[in-house]
């Protein structure tokens, strides 16, 4: 155990992230009972990087993002759980504030913690990177929702917030940036696809895309980041189009597929 006076477990997940995976190791091992990290199968030196933290590597296939922490909070002992990921890094102010969080054995069953988005050389402070995500959590009743994109922690009891920020190196290069936005979108889509939402066709997906630029660049001040928070309003408002479009291109599938059908008999 360590100084926390209780148990704290760390969880990630990974799949082929030396180039970052070692920053977030070394942020989290001072404080952490016990790390454990779930890898899908990385083809470069991410499990060697994280064996030199922990003994508790485990690579497994891939099943989305929510199903793949369940498992790795299930492997979990202590009696608090910090989720980071391996693009995350505490900074030191925030391992104090965890530290003296746990010690003092709070009423509340969670705490969000504010994002630091590093990108392009920049830290953003304004639109939707001004948020706080709940990582930190007392193991007992605690649970990961099902969504293999998006997911959620979910918890009985209050949830606190913490002050200091945690510092998210979310994106590599443009190129990770594009991909990125790409494979979200999809994801997104499929999601929606398999609740039956309508999402307003292709209107309905170019009305959403002005509505999130404006809300992220001009309600959430996303423009008093620069060009950078420019850019960053414009990448969020393509994702959003992309999702209810992939959205409208798989219900437009599903119909011709069923016309098909009813022709064929």
């Amino acid at each position: 155990m360590t100084e926390l006076g209780h148990s704290l477990s760390v969880i990630i997940i990974t799949k082929n992230e030396q180039d970052r995976i070692e920053k977030c190791l070394k942020s989290v091992s001072t404080i952490a009972d016990e790390i454990i990290v779930l890898d899908s199968g990385s083809t470069d030196n991410t499990v060697e990087i994280i064996k030199q933290y922990t003994d508790k590597v485990y690579v497994t296939d891939w099943p989305g993002y929510g199903p793949q922490k369940q498992r790795a909070l299930e492997k979990a002992t202590g009696e608090w759980v910090l989720s980071v990921d391996a693009d995350e890094e505490l900074t030191p102010e925030l391992e104090k504030e965890i530290i003296n969080i746990i010690k003092s054995n709070p009423s509340e069953s969670a705490f969000r913690i504010p994002w630091a988005v590093q990108i392009f050389g920049k830290t953003l402070n304004y639109g939707r990177s001004a948020r706080s995500v709940k990582r930190l959590f007392k193991r007992k009743g605690a649970k990961f929702t099902d969504s293999l994109v998006h997911e959620k922690i979910i918890i009985s009891g209050k949830v606190g917030q913490l002050t200091s920020r945690l510092n998210h190196y979310s994106i590599r290069d443009f190129e990770h940036y594009l991909i990125k936005n790409r494979t979200y979108s999809w994801l997104g889509a499929e999601k929606r696809f398999k609740k039956g939402v309508h999402g307003g066709g292709l209107l309905g997906a170019t009305l959403r895309a002005f509505w999130v630029f404006f809300q992220v660049y001009i309600l959430r001040k996303g423009c008093l980041d620069g060009s950078v928070g420019f850019l960053v309003a414009v990448m969020y408002a393509q994702g959003a189009f992309n999702k209810y479009a992939g959205l409208w291109a798989l219900r437009r599938e599903q119909k011709i597929k069923q016309s098909e059908n009813i022709e064929d008999k």
